[in-house]
């Protein structure tokens, strides 16, 4: 029989070689005689030493490998040794030569054991069921040496598996097979509630239309999806099931952070009663969801973006051997945009967020977001504030409550104004908040005194400011006004006045009566502002009213860090063409009547001056007067007949016109859903990150100044993995300071006391810190200007 490749290969004298030879390679190899070994190269000795010779040996190897001559696989098969232990000779050799390679056997001198308190520590702790990466936190050394030190005390290590549903095909139905509606296979009551990732206690969770389907899997190792990606190809699997392994150095994985915040939201079972399933496919709903989630918080603003990102990376903190890719989540996005469900979507969102956070809903900001269009479809233009332009624009509609949170948003067609849209938003509100009266805050595009009766009839106070023109408030009427909201201390000059506003027909003319606070300025400018609360103090309407900032300060901020004005379907929908719009006709013809006036004007004027310079010796008559200047009189009457005939042209011309006489082809709009899907899950990820600055705040002095930006590295930090039967633990990189780190482990046991399990797996997540690394002891020397360090400078005698 042939020898193997793991074993040496020795010629006896019966092959044709003198026994005791080792062949090494077609090249090298060991034969030993009277006691001494010698190491050949191509017949050329390269090394020779006595058979107990443990330095010598050692030396051969490191001379085989070094030299090229051999593999380590090589010369550990044919010298019986490890391939680790060929390493260890090289490290050895390299570091402290050859010296090094003659240590004696056993421990080394010099070097303090284990000491037997700790011993005993880690073998209550793994009675416990600690984990190493725990047990190496509290003894402040290595995962490794820990993991050395259970095997030497007899424990097994053994991989953690998730509790799946594992098929071995002798019973379809016990894992869903056999059914492809996954009828069979779904779970009931808590357990369906565990599997979404929420409280068991269905008082904590949220609505849900059915059952989850239980997690179950082919596959048991994370890496190697195959089997379940067989299923899905065969129709029979719905979602592949998060299957974790244990990993070092995964990044990103920081933004795991956040799941707890995501699954309260109620995100995920909100969607899966309202959208149900996506069919058959590896990359679920569910699955679909919580990558978009986490793209948002990673700050991957498109889909694009995935192309700079690695799928194996991104698969491991999804649970998956790789994240979807470009096509396949665009095409996610197509089928669920293609149910049309996005509006009772946002909804449902936003009655659970007035559920959880009512207490925050006194105050409603509504402002409107003017996204600008920069394609090449005919869509409606809009004035775009920060551009100080109009141009091709879309308009979207937010409601924000008093934390400047936002609770929903509502797409317009063709950039409807505030006036139009507001008796729309506020039946939405009213929907949400049932009979409790709010105060709904708006700017100036909502000003119309026959609009502010009918929010007051309808339940609702109103808050905004006074739109010109207006009357200036006398400068003896302002007061100073003191005081401190939010922990911001406020000082007004303040003037209080009742205000009428009238509105309606002629003759039918109604009056409202309304309060207003005119806030002075340093410059002397005043501010007017308008409410029907009389119950507030003047100093809180107007910190109230100025909050609205706080909803441009969102629009900048999902701007620039989501991505909130990106294009995100390049569709379009049928609009209603019937809708009718300015007529561009009269628009013609007032620009020509604005040039024939002015004509007039110009020409009245060169009529008068020559009146003016009329002198009286040569033309003492008017009639002389007239007769000097009829040339100039007859322009002057040609340009008043113009005018009358552009007058009476534009009478018999429409004001508004359908659109589709203006455009003359098929009206369309950018197609709303997917873009409104998307705005709504970068709305979910943004309140997810202000519920962590909210558990940061009680340990971070700079919340308000640095919290965001400190919960946005956390979220990008990377870190590892472990699992065990029942958690999945995270075990993050430390912050760029430790005060950071302290804060930030403040938060994950913040996080941890939810006991939020992973959405699709029975999983709880565990959040810790990695220790930091251990620092210089070096005393930094001076330094100079340029910050390098110098030598001390000695005195001089």
């Amino acid at each position: 029989m042939a020898p193997t490749r793991d074993e040496p290969v020795l010629f006896s004298a019966s092959a044709g070689c003198p026994e005791g030879v080792v062949v090494i390679n077609s090249r090298c190899r060991i034969q030993e005689r009277e006691g001494y070994r010698v190491v050949s190269v191509s017949g050329l000795p390269l090394a020779h030493f006595a058979a107990g010779d443990r330095a010598g040996e050692a030396y051969a190897m490191v001379s085989l490998v070094d030299l090229g001559w051999a593999r380590q696989r090589e010369v550990a098969r044919a010298f019986g040794c490890d391939v680790r232990t060929v390493r260890r000779n090289q490290r050895r050799f390299e570091e402290d030569g050859l010296a090094a390679l003659g240590r004696p056997r056993g421990f080394p001198r010099g070097r303090s054991r284990v000491p037997p308190s700790r011993r005993e520590a880690v073998n209550r702790w793994k009675a416990e069921g600690v984990s190493n990466r725990e047990i190496a936190r509290r003894l402040g050394i290595d995962e490794k040496a820990v993991r050395k030190l259970a095997r030497r005390l007899g424990w097994q290590e053994r991989s953690a598996e998730q509790r799946l549903m594992l098929f071995d095909g002798a019973d379809p139905k016990l894992s869903g097979l056999g059914d492809p509606e996954g009828t069979s296979a779904r779970a009931t009551g808590a357990e369906a509630r565990e599997a979404e990732g929420g409280p068991a206690d269905p008082k904590l969770s949220a609505p849900t239309a059915g059952p989850a389907p239980a997690p179950f899997s082919l596959d048991h190792d994370p890496s190697d999806r195959s089997g379940d990606r067989l299923l899905a190809r065969l129709g029979l699997l719905e979602d592949a099931a998060p299957l974790f392994g244990a990993s070092t150095g995964v990044p990103g994985i920081g933004v795991l952070l956040a799941m707890p915040a995501l699954v309260d939201s109620g995100v995920f079972s909100i969607a899966r009663e309202i959208y149900g399933s996506l069919g058959p496919a590896f990359y679920g709903l569910r699955t679909t969801l919580v990558t978009l989630l986490l793209m948002a918080l990673l700050r991957v603003k498109r889909p694009e973006g995935l192309k700079e990102r690695s799928p194996a990376q991104l698969g491991q903190v999804l649970g998956l051997d790789r994240a979807p890719e470009v096509k396949t989540l665009r095409g996610k996005l197509a089928r669920l945009a293609a149910q049309g469900c996005s509006a009772e979507l946002g909804h449902a969102l936003a009655r659970r967020r007035v559920d959880t956070r009512g207490h925050a809903l006194g105050f409603l900001y509504i402002d409107g977001h003017v996204r600008a269009y920069h394609g090449r479809r005919e869509i409606p233009k809009a004035h775009v504030t920060r551009m100080r332009i109009a141009m091709p624009a879309t308009t979207d509609y937010w409601v924000h409550d008093a934390s400047s949170e936002p609770l929903f948003v509502v797409p317009t067609e063709a950039n409807r104004g505030l006036v139009k849209m507001l008796p729309a938003i506020l039946a939405e509100v009213h929907t949400l908040v049932g009979e409790r009266r709010v105060t709904v805050v708006f700017d100036r595009g909502g000003w119309s005194p026959k609009l502010f009766a009918r929010i007051l009839a309808d339940g609702f106070d109103l808050l905004t400011y006074r739109k010109a023109p207006y009357r200036e408030v006398p400068l003896s009427r302002f007061r100073r006004h003191q005081a401190t909201f939010d922990a911001h201390p406020l000082d007004y000059w303040l003037a209080d006045q009742p205000v009428r506003l009238e509105y309606g027909p002629r003759g039918r003319r109604k009056r409202l009566s309304l309060r207003q606070v005119t806030r002075l300025s340093e410059s002397g400018h005043q501010t007017p502002i308008l409410t029907s609360r009389r119950d507030l103090s003047a100093i809180e309407v107007a910190f109230r009213m100025f909050e609205r900032w706080g909803q441009e300060n969102f629009f900048k901020y999902m701007r620039e860090e989501f991505a909130l004005d990106a294009l995100v379907d390049y569709g379009t929908d049928p609009a209603d063409a019937a809708r009718d719009v300015p007529n561009p006709e009269r628009r013609k013809l007032n620009a020509e009547l604005r040039e024939a006036r002015a004509h007039l004007e110009q020409l009245q004027a060169h009529y008068g001056l020559a009146a003016l310079e009329n002198r009286e010796r040569r033309r003492p008559t008017m009639r002389g007067f007239k007769i000097a200047n009829a040339a100039l009189a007859a322009r002057v009457r040609r340009a008043m007949r113009r005018i009358h005939e552009l007058e009476a042209k534009r009478t018999s011309v429409p004001t508004r016109v359908p659109v589709q006489e203006v455009v003359g082809t098929d009206v369309v709009k950018l197609a709303v859903e997917r873009k409104h899907l998307t705005d709504l899950l970068k709305m979910v990820a943004y309140q997810a990150e202000g519920d962590l600055v909210r558990l940061l705040a009680p340990h971070y002095r700079r919340t308000e100044q640095e919290g965001r930006t400190l919960i946005q590295s956390a979220l990008a930090a990377g870190g590892d993995l472990e699992i065990t039967a029942s958690e999945l633990h995270i075990a993050l990189d430390p912050l760029s300071s430790p005060h950071k780190t302290r804060a930030l482990a403040a938060v994950c046991d913040a996080l941890n006391a939810t006991a939020t399990r992973f959405p699709g797996t029975s999983l709880r997540l565990r959040f810790a810190l990695n220790p930091e690394p251990p620092r210089s002891s070096a005393f930094p020397g001076p330094r100079n200007h340029s910050g390098r360090n110098q030598p001390d400078i000695l005195e001089r005698g």
